[in-house]
């Protein structure tokens, strides 16, 4: 037969309960921590992920237009200028 001892009850609830405690208190610090670096990198003028793609994209678009235009450019160069009309001849 066991009998049940009530100062390891208690100890093992105060246990419990400081583990509870424990966990909380590391929750709330770890949130505190982020808002901390948050802030820091609000602060810092970085831009995001998103951003940063969208200008990669944009100046990926630029390359390849101004590549077409000196391509155009390079062949309106090349080719022969136009010759003048003549003028036409009068009949009298």
């Amino acid at each position: 037969m066991q009998t049940r001892n009530k100062f390891m009850d208690d100890i093992s609830q105060l246990m419990t309960n400081a583990m509870g405690v424990a966990q909380g208190a590391r929750e709330e610090a770890e949130t505190a921590m982020k808002g901390l670096i948050d802030r820091w990198l609000a602060d810092r003028d970085f831009v995001t992920r998103e951003e940063f793609e969208a200008v990669r994209a944009m100046a990926v678009k630029a390359r390849e237009e101004n590549a077409a235009l000196e391509a155009r450019l390079a062949a309106l160069e090349s080719a022969p200028a136009p010759k003048p009309p003549r003028a036409a001849s009068k009949k009298t």
